[in-house]
């Protein structure tokens, strides 16, 4: 088992979703994200005043999904994320070692 891990432009959500339930993951977590990569935020104009915005919003997904649905998984996100511009985004794959779903006590594969 792994958890794939994406961090992508949020008006990208939506597409990403879709894209991850037609290839049959239906679970997913979604978290509100700040951060930087190589485009190092950027400059905005208030009322006049210049200021540097820091750290850029972005969209964390987590899914927990079988090892081999992994490569599946990655393109369906990359195909559904990608606009081919910086800030994009990266996918990190992790080890999940045990998962238990709370209601029913099912482990592992099963609580997927």
């Amino acid at each position: 088992m792994k958890i794939v891990m994406a961090i992508i432009k949020p008006f990208k959500l939506e597409e990403v979703r879709d894209a991850l339930t037609a290839i049959g993951v239906h679970g997913l977590t979604v978290t509100e994200v700040k951060g930087y990569g190589r485009q190092k935020g950027h400059t905005e104009i208030y009322r006049g005043a210049e200021y540097a915005v820091s750290f850029l919003p972005k969209i964390k997904i987590e899914v927990a999904i079988a090892t081999e649905q992994v490569e599946k998984t990655i393109e369906a996100i990359t195909s559904a994320a990608k606009t081919g511009q910086i800030g994009d985004g990266k996918i990190f794959v992790i080890g999940l070692d045990h998962a238990v779903r709370i209601r029913t006590g099912e482990a592992d594969a099963a609580a997927l």
